[in-house]
Protein backbone atom coordinates (compact mmCIF):
# COMPACT_ATOMS: atom_id res chain seq x y z
CA UNK A 1 0.00 0.00 0.00
CA UNK A 2 1.09 3.52 -0.72
CA UNK A 3 -0.26 7.06 -0.48
CA UNK A 4 -2.95 7.66 -3.06
CA UNK A 5 -4.27 4.07 -3.15
CA UNK A 6 -8.03 3.66 -3.03
CA UNK A 7 -8.94 1.26 -0.19
CA UNK A 8 -12.04 -0.42 1.23
CA UNK A 9 -12.66 -1.31 4.89
CA UNK A 10 -13.03 -5.04 5.50
CA UNK A 11 -14.82 -4.92 8.83
CA UNK A 12 -17.39 -2.26 7.90
CA UNK A 13 -18.91 -0.41 4.97
CA UNK A 14 -16.93 2.44 3.52
CA UNK A 15 -13.46 3.37 2.53
CA UNK A 16 -11.38 6.14 1.09
CA UNK A 17 -7.92 7.14 -0.08
CA UNK A 18 -4.67 6.60 1.83
CA UNK A 19 -3.38 10.01 2.87
CA UNK A 20 -0.42 8.81 5.04
CA UNK A 21 0.82 6.32 7.63
CA UNK A 22 1.31 6.19 11.39
CA UNK A 23 4.08 3.69 11.93
CA UNK A 24 4.17 0.45 10.01
CA UNK A 25 0.72 -0.91 10.88
CA UNK A 26 -1.63 2.14 10.81
CA UNK A 27 -2.79 3.92 7.64
CA UNK A 28 -4.59 7.29 7.55
CA UNK A 29 -7.66 6.79 5.31
CA UNK A 30 -9.23 10.06 4.03
CA UNK A 31 -12.97 9.74 3.44
CA UNK A 32 -15.25 11.81 1.12
CA UNK A 33 -15.60 14.59 3.69
CA UNK A 34 -11.80 15.00 4.08
CA UNK A 35 -11.56 13.35 7.50
CA UNK A 36 -8.50 11.12 8.08
CA UNK A 37 -9.39 7.88 9.86
CA UNK A 38 -6.54 5.87 11.49
CA UNK A 39 -7.14 2.26 10.39
CA UNK A 40 -5.04 -0.97 10.78
CA UNK A 41 -3.53 -1.94 7.46
CA UNK A 42 -4.79 -5.48 8.05
CA UNK A 43 -8.36 -4.12 7.91
CA UNK A 44 -7.94 -2.53 4.45
CA UNK A 45 -8.03 -3.86 0.92
CA UNK A 46 -6.71 -1.91 -2.05
CA UNK A 47 -9.35 -1.44 -4.74
CA UNK A 48 -7.23 0.71 -7.11
CA UNK A 49 -3.74 2.12 -7.14
CA UNK A 50 -3.00 5.81 -7.13
CA UNK A 51 -1.64 5.80 -10.73
CA UNK A 52 -4.61 3.99 -12.26
CA UNK A 53 -7.43 5.68 -10.30
CA UNK A 54 -7.85 8.67 -12.52
CA UNK A 55 -8.91 6.58 -15.52
CA UNK A 56 -9.89 3.21 -14.08
CA UNK A 57 -13.22 1.65 -13.40
CA UNK A 58 -13.69 0.51 -9.80
CA UNK A 59 -16.25 -1.55 -8.01
CA UNK A 60 -17.23 -0.31 -4.56
CA UNK A 61 -19.20 -2.38 -2.10
CA UNK A 62 -21.90 -0.33 -0.43
CA UNK A 63 -24.67 -1.78 1.65
CA UNK A 64 -23.99 -5.26 0.29
CA UNK A 65 -24.57 -4.13 -3.34
CA UNK A 66 -22.03 -3.53 -6.05
CA UNK A 67 -22.04 -0.08 -7.66
CA UNK A 68 -19.92 0.81 -10.72
CA UNK A 69 -18.39 4.27 -10.88
CA UNK A 70 -16.38 5.84 -13.66
CA UNK A 71 -14.32 8.98 -13.59
CA UNK A 72 -12.95 10.45 -16.75
CA UNK A 73 -9.36 11.52 -16.91
CA UNK A 74 -8.57 15.20 -16.32
CA UNK A 75 -8.33 16.06 -20.04
CA UNK A 76 -11.66 14.44 -20.80
CA UNK A 77 -13.21 16.13 -17.77
CA UNK A 78 -11.89 19.55 -18.76
CA UNK A 79 -13.17 19.13 -22.30
CA UNK A 80 -16.55 18.17 -20.95
CA UNK A 81 -16.71 21.35 -18.87
CA UNK A 82 -15.75 23.49 -21.86
CA UNK A 83 -18.34 21.76 -23.99
CA UNK A 84 -20.97 22.48 -21.36
CA UNK A 85 -19.98 26.14 -21.19
CA UNK A 86 -20.09 26.45 -24.98
CA UNK A 87 -23.47 24.70 -25.09
CA UNK A 88 -24.82 27.11 -22.46
CA UNK A 89 -23.53 30.12 -24.39
CA UNK A 90 -25.08 28.78 -27.60
CA UNK A 91 -28.43 28.25 -25.87
CA UNK A 92 -28.40 31.77 -24.42
CA UNK A 93 -27.49 33.20 -27.79
CA UNK A 94 -30.38 31.38 -29.44
CA UNK A 95 -32.80 32.54 -26.73
CA UNK A 96 -31.60 36.13 -27.10
CA UNK A 97 -32.18 35.99 -30.86
CA UNK A 98 -35.73 34.69 -30.39
CA UNK A 99 -36.59 37.25 -27.66
CA UNK A 100 -38.68 40.15 -28.91
CA UNK A 101 -37.56 43.44 -27.38
CA UNK A 102 -41.14 44.71 -27.64
CA UNK A 103 -42.12 42.16 -24.99
CA UNK A 104 -39.82 43.67 -22.40
CA UNK A 105 -41.45 45.44 -19.47
CA UNK A 106 -41.17 49.20 -19.73
CA UNK A 107 -39.56 50.49 -16.56
CA UNK A 108 -38.63 53.95 -17.79
CA UNK A 109 -40.94 56.72 -16.61
CA UNK A 110 -40.73 60.11 -18.22
CA UNK A 111 -40.47 63.08 -15.90
CA UNK A 112 -43.69 64.91 -15.25
CA UNK A 113 -43.98 68.13 -17.18
CA UNK A 114 -45.31 70.62 -14.69
CA UNK A 115 -47.36 73.58 -15.77
CA UNK A 116 -47.34 77.08 -14.40
CA UNK A 117 -49.89 77.52 -11.64
CA UNK A 118 -50.26 73.76 -11.17
CA UNK A 119 -48.83 73.67 -7.67
CA UNK A 120 -52.26 74.54 -6.33
CA UNK A 121 -54.35 71.40 -5.89
CA UNK A 122 -57.62 71.24 -7.85
CA UNK A 123 -59.61 68.03 -8.24
CA UNK A 124 -63.00 67.61 -9.93
CA UNK A 125 -65.65 64.89 -9.97
CA UNK A 126 -67.06 65.04 -13.51
CA UNK A 127 -69.96 63.59 -15.50
CA UNK A 128 -70.06 63.55 -19.30
CA UNK A 129 -73.18 62.52 -21.30
CA UNK A 130 -72.19 59.77 -23.73
CA UNK A 131 -74.98 60.63 -26.19
CA UNK A 132 -75.66 64.37 -26.20
CA UNK A 133 -78.00 64.13 -29.18
CA UNK A 134 -80.28 61.74 -27.28
CA UNK A 135 -79.76 63.37 -23.91
CA UNK A 136 -82.93 62.09 -22.21
CA UNK A 137 -81.78 58.48 -22.62
CA UNK A 138 -78.03 59.00 -22.45
CA UNK A 139 -75.74 57.25 -20.02
CA UNK A 140 -73.17 59.33 -18.14
CA UNK A 141 -69.45 58.61 -17.93
CA UNK A 142 -67.90 59.47 -14.57
CA UNK A 143 -64.35 60.86 -14.34
CA UNK A 144 -61.88 62.23 -11.82
CA UNK A 145 -59.95 65.24 -13.12
CA UNK A 146 -56.61 66.18 -11.55
CA UNK A 147 -55.87 69.77 -12.51
CA UNK A 148 -52.54 70.07 -10.67
CA UNK A 149 -48.86 69.08 -10.71
CA UNK A 150 -49.40 66.56 -7.91
CA UNK A 151 -49.96 62.84 -7.96
CA UNK A 152 -53.20 62.07 -6.12
CA UNK A 153 -54.00 58.73 -4.52
CA UNK A 154 -57.76 58.45 -4.08
CA UNK A 155 -60.50 56.36 -2.50
CA UNK A 156 -63.94 56.84 -4.07
CA UNK A 157 -67.00 55.61 -2.12
CA UNK A 158 -70.76 55.78 -2.22
CA UNK A 159 -72.60 56.36 1.05
CA UNK A 160 -75.70 54.56 2.30
CA UNK A 161 -76.64 55.77 5.76
CA UNK A 162 -73.63 54.98 7.95
CA UNK A 163 -72.13 52.39 5.61
CA UNK A 164 -69.83 52.89 2.64
CA UNK A 165 -69.13 51.03 -0.57
CA UNK A 166 -65.76 51.35 -2.29
CA UNK A 167 -66.35 52.17 -5.95
CA UNK A 168 -62.78 52.90 -7.00
CA UNK A 169 -59.26 53.46 -5.77
CA UNK A 170 -56.02 54.27 -7.50
CA UNK A 171 -53.62 57.01 -8.45
CA UNK A 172 -54.16 60.03 -10.64
CA UNK A 173 -51.13 61.36 -12.47
CA UNK A 174 -50.59 65.14 -12.63
CA UNK A 175 -52.75 67.11 -15.08
CA UNK A 176 -54.78 64.11 -16.22
CA UNK A 177 -58.32 62.80 -16.09
CA UNK A 178 -59.30 59.21 -15.28
CA UNK A 179 -62.47 57.32 -16.28
CA UNK A 180 -64.08 55.56 -13.31
CA UNK A 181 -67.50 54.21 -14.28
CA UNK A 182 -70.74 54.90 -16.21
CA UNK A 183 -74.33 55.37 -15.06
CA UNK A 184 -77.74 55.19 -16.67
CA UNK A 185 -80.20 57.79 -15.31
CA UNK A 186 -82.07 55.14 -13.30
CA UNK A 187 -78.80 54.10 -11.59
CA UNK A 188 -78.02 57.52 -10.15
CA UNK A 189 -79.55 56.55 -6.82
CA UNK A 190 -76.41 54.48 -6.24
CA UNK A 191 -74.38 57.68 -5.89
CA UNK A 192 -76.90 59.87 -4.11
CA UNK A 193 -74.06 60.66 -1.71
CA UNK A 194 -70.35 60.15 -2.38
CA UNK A 195 -67.17 60.40 -0.35
CA UNK A 196 -63.55 60.99 -1.40
CA UNK A 197 -60.37 60.49 0.59
CA UNK A 198 -57.28 61.98 -1.07
CA UNK A 199 -53.53 61.99 -0.52
CA UNK A 200 -51.39 64.20 -2.78
CA UNK A 201 -47.62 64.19 -3.36
CA UNK A 202 -44.80 64.57 -5.92
CA UNK A 203 -42.18 62.02 -6.97
CA UNK A 204 -38.42 62.48 -7.17
CA UNK A 205 -38.45 66.09 -6.00
CA UNK A 206 -39.23 68.33 -3.05
CA UNK A 207 -42.78 69.65 -2.75
CA UNK A 208 -45.10 71.55 -0.48
CA UNK A 209 -47.21 69.04 1.44
CA UNK A 210 -50.98 69.25 1.03
CA UNK A 211 -53.47 68.25 3.75
CA UNK A 212 -55.05 64.81 3.55
CA UNK A 213 -58.58 65.42 2.23
CA UNK A 214 -61.80 63.73 3.28
CA UNK A 215 -64.91 65.18 1.63
CA UNK A 216 -68.49 63.97 1.36
CA UNK A 217 -71.38 65.53 -0.55
CA UNK A 218 -74.67 64.81 -2.28
CA UNK A 219 -75.23 64.50 -6.03
CA UNK A 220 -78.24 66.38 -7.36
CA UNK A 221 -80.07 64.04 -9.71
CA UNK A 222 -82.19 66.86 -11.11
CA UNK A 223 -79.18 68.12 -13.03
CA UNK A 224 -79.06 64.94 -15.07
CA UNK A 225 -82.40 65.81 -16.65
CA UNK A 226 -81.32 69.33 -17.66
CA UNK A 227 -78.99 69.68 -20.59
CA UNK A 228 -78.05 73.27 -19.79
CA UNK A 229 -76.38 72.19 -16.54
CA UNK A 230 -73.68 70.46 -18.62
CA UNK A 231 -71.30 73.24 -19.59
CA UNK A 232 -68.31 73.71 -21.88
CA UNK A 233 -65.07 73.25 -20.00
CA UNK A 234 -61.28 72.92 -20.31
CA UNK A 235 -61.13 69.19 -19.70
CA UNK A 236 -63.56 67.59 -22.16
CA UNK A 237 -64.48 68.22 -25.78
CA UNK A 238 -68.16 67.84 -24.93
CA UNK A 239 -70.24 69.59 -22.21
CA UNK A 240 -69.69 68.20 -18.73
CA UNK A 241 -71.03 68.57 -15.20
CA UNK A 242 -68.16 69.31 -12.79
CA UNK A 243 -68.24 69.03 -9.01
CA UNK A 244 -65.16 70.56 -7.31
CA UNK A 245 -63.80 68.15 -4.70
CA UNK A 246 -60.72 70.23 -3.88
CA UNK A 247 -60.55 73.85 -5.00
CA UNK A 248 -57.33 75.86 -4.70
CA UNK A 249 -55.91 73.56 -1.99
CA UNK A 250 -59.10 73.66 0.06
CA UNK A 251 -61.73 70.96 0.39
CA UNK A 252 -64.86 72.10 -1.42
CA UNK A 253 -67.39 73.11 1.22
CA UNK A 254 -70.35 71.51 -0.48
CA UNK A 255 -73.63 71.26 1.31
CA UNK A 256 -75.94 68.43 0.29
CA UNK A 257 -76.63 69.70 -3.20
CA UNK A 258 -80.09 70.91 -4.03
CA UNK A 259 -79.22 72.91 -7.13
CA UNK A 260 -82.08 74.20 -9.26
CA UNK A 261 -84.60 73.77 -6.43
CA UNK A 262 -87.52 76.11 -7.05
CA UNK A 263 -88.23 78.01 -3.85
CA UNK A 264 -90.67 80.86 -3.54
CA UNK A 265 -90.13 83.46 -0.83
CA UNK A 266 -92.68 86.17 -0.33
CA UNK A 267 -91.06 89.46 -1.33
CA UNK A 268 -91.07 92.62 0.72
CA UNK A 269 -93.34 94.27 -1.83
CA UNK A 270 -96.23 91.95 -1.04
CA UNK A 271 -96.25 93.10 2.58
CA UNK A 272 -97.17 96.61 1.43
CA UNK A 273 -99.89 95.51 -0.94
CA UNK A 274 -103.51 95.46 0.04
CA UNK A 275 -105.19 92.17 0.87
CA UNK A 276 -107.17 92.44 -2.36
CA UNK A 277 -104.00 92.75 -4.42
CA UNK A 278 -102.51 89.79 -2.60
CA UNK A 279 -105.55 87.66 -3.35
CA UNK A 280 -105.60 88.55 -7.01
CA UNK A 281 -101.92 88.58 -7.84
CA UNK A 282 -99.45 87.68 -5.12
CA UNK A 283 -95.90 88.58 -6.09
CA UNK A 284 -93.20 86.12 -5.21
CA UNK A 285 -89.51 86.27 -5.92
CA UNK A 286 -88.02 83.05 -7.29
CA UNK A 287 -84.86 81.84 -5.68
CA UNK A 288 -83.19 78.86 -7.36
CA UNK A 289 -80.80 76.63 -5.40
CA UNK A 290 -79.77 76.57 -1.77
CA UNK A 291 -77.96 79.55 -0.33
CA UNK A 292 -74.29 79.15 -1.20
CA UNK A 293 -71.49 79.84 1.22
CA UNK A 294 -70.74 83.01 -0.69
CA UNK A 295 -74.23 84.47 -0.25
CA UNK A 296 -73.90 88.02 1.11
CA UNK A 297 -74.88 88.38 4.76
CA UNK A 298 -77.42 91.08 4.02
CA UNK A 299 -79.27 88.67 1.71
CA UNK A 300 -79.62 86.17 4.56
CA UNK A 301 -80.77 88.73 7.09
CA UNK A 302 -83.81 89.72 5.04
CA UNK A 303 -85.49 86.42 5.80
CA UNK A 304 -87.54 86.60 9.02
CA UNK A 305 -87.79 83.67 11.42
CA UNK A 306 -91.55 83.34 10.77
CA UNK A 307 -91.27 83.36 7.01
CA UNK A 308 -92.21 79.98 5.48
CA UNK A 309 -90.12 78.12 3.00
CA UNK A 310 -92.20 77.44 -0.11
CA UNK A 311 -91.33 74.54 -2.40
CA UNK A 312 -93.17 73.90 -5.65
CA UNK A 313 -93.33 70.16 -6.38
CA UNK A 314 -94.88 70.43 -9.83
CA UNK A 315 -92.91 68.31 -12.28
CA UNK A 316 -92.49 71.16 -14.78
CA UNK A 317 -90.83 73.21 -12.03
CA UNK A 318 -88.48 70.45 -10.87
CA UNK A 319 -87.55 69.00 -14.24
CA UNK A 320 -86.56 70.61 -17.48
CA UNK A 321 -88.03 67.68 -19.37
CA UNK A 322 -89.94 64.55 -18.43
CA UNK A 323 -89.06 62.77 -21.67
CA UNK A 324 -88.48 59.10 -21.02
CA UNK A 325 -90.10 59.26 -17.56
CA UNK A 326 -93.30 57.48 -16.73
CA UNK A 327 -95.96 58.66 -14.27
CA UNK A 328 -94.50 56.56 -11.46
CA UNK A 329 -90.97 57.87 -12.19
CA UNK A 330 -92.16 61.46 -11.88
CA UNK A 331 -94.09 60.73 -8.68
CA UNK A 332 -91.08 59.01 -7.12
CA UNK A 333 -88.88 61.94 -8.04
CA UNK A 334 -91.33 64.41 -6.46
CA UNK A 335 -91.47 62.34 -3.26
CA UNK A 336 -87.69 62.03 -3.14
CA UNK A 337 -87.49 65.81 -3.48
CA UNK A 338 -90.02 66.18 -0.65
CA UNK A 339 -88.01 63.86 1.64
CA UNK A 340 -84.71 65.58 0.91
CA UNK A 341 -86.22 68.98 1.71
CA UNK A 342 -87.37 67.74 5.12
CA UNK A 343 -84.05 66.01 5.84
CA UNK A 344 -82.03 69.09 5.04
CA UNK A 345 -84.16 71.32 7.24
CA UNK A 346 -84.66 68.92 10.16
CA UNK A 347 -82.46 71.05 12.42
CA UNK A 348 -84.41 74.26 11.72
CA UNK A 349 -86.86 73.82 14.58
CA UNK A 350 -90.08 75.77 14.17
CA UNK A 351 -89.60 76.30 10.42
CA UNK A 352 -92.77 76.17 8.30
CA UNK A 353 -92.40 74.57 4.88
CA UNK A 354 -95.17 74.93 2.33
CA UNK A 355 -95.24 72.22 -0.34
CA UNK A 356 -97.22 73.19 -3.43
CA UNK A 357 -98.52 69.97 -4.98
CA UNK A 358 -101.61 71.22 -6.82
CA UNK A 359 -105.11 69.79 -6.79
CA UNK A 360 -105.15 67.52 -9.82
CA UNK A 361 -106.29 64.00 -8.95
CA UNK A 362 -104.74 64.28 -5.50
CA UNK A 363 -102.20 61.49 -6.05
CA UNK A 364 -99.18 63.54 -5.00
CA UNK A 365 -101.01 65.07 -2.03
CA UNK A 366 -102.12 61.64 -0.85
CA UNK A 367 -98.54 60.33 -1.15
CA UNK A 368 -97.19 63.31 0.84
CA UNK A 369 -99.77 62.86 3.60
CA UNK A 370 -98.88 59.17 3.76
CA UNK A 371 -95.20 60.08 4.21
CA UNK A 372 -96.06 62.52 6.99
CA UNK A 373 -98.21 59.97 8.81
CA UNK A 374 -95.76 57.11 8.80
CA UNK A 375 -92.23 58.45 8.17
CA UNK A 376 -92.39 61.94 9.69
CA UNK A 377 -94.85 61.42 12.52
CA UNK A 378 -93.37 64.22 14.65
CA UNK A 379 -94.00 66.91 12.03
CA UNK A 380 -97.43 68.59 12.35
CA UNK A 381 -99.06 69.45 9.02
CA UNK A 382 -102.13 71.28 7.75
CA UNK A 383 -103.55 72.81 4.61
CA UNK A 384 -101.62 75.93 3.70
CA UNK A 385 -103.29 79.33 3.34
CA UNK A 386 -105.85 79.20 0.54
CA UNK A 387 -105.48 82.93 -0.04
CA UNK A 388 -101.73 82.68 -0.68
CA UNK A 389 -101.29 79.23 -2.18
CA UNK A 390 -104.70 78.14 -3.41
CA UNK A 391 -106.19 74.74 -2.64
CA UNK A 392 -103.20 72.63 -3.57
CA UNK A 393 -100.61 73.20 -0.83
CA UNK A 394 -99.70 71.58 2.50
CA UNK A 395 -97.77 73.29 5.30
CA UNK A 396 -95.38 71.19 7.43
CA UNK A 397 -93.79 72.42 10.67
CA UNK A 398 -90.33 71.16 11.66
CA UNK A 399 -90.28 69.93 15.28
Amino acid sequence: MKIGDKVQFLSEIGGGKIAGFQGKDIALVEDEDGFQIPTPISDLVVTSSGEEYSSSRSVVKKGGAEQASETADPDTFNMSVKAKINATIDDEFIEEEEYDAADREITYRAKVEERKGGNVLNLYYAFVPEDVKNFSKSTFACYLVNDSNYYVHYLYMSVDGHSFRLRGEGELEPNTKLYIESFAPDQLNEIDRVRFQLLSFKRDKDFVAKPVCDVQFRIDKVKFYKLHTFQSNDFFETPALLYPVVKNDEVAQLKPIEVEKLIYVESDETETKSKKDVQSNVSYSKLRGLESLNTPKHAKSKKSSNEPLVVDLHANELLETTAGMGTSDILNYQLDYFRRTLEENKHNKGLHIVFIHGKGEGVLRHAIINELRYRYKNYPYQDASFQKYGYGATQVTIR
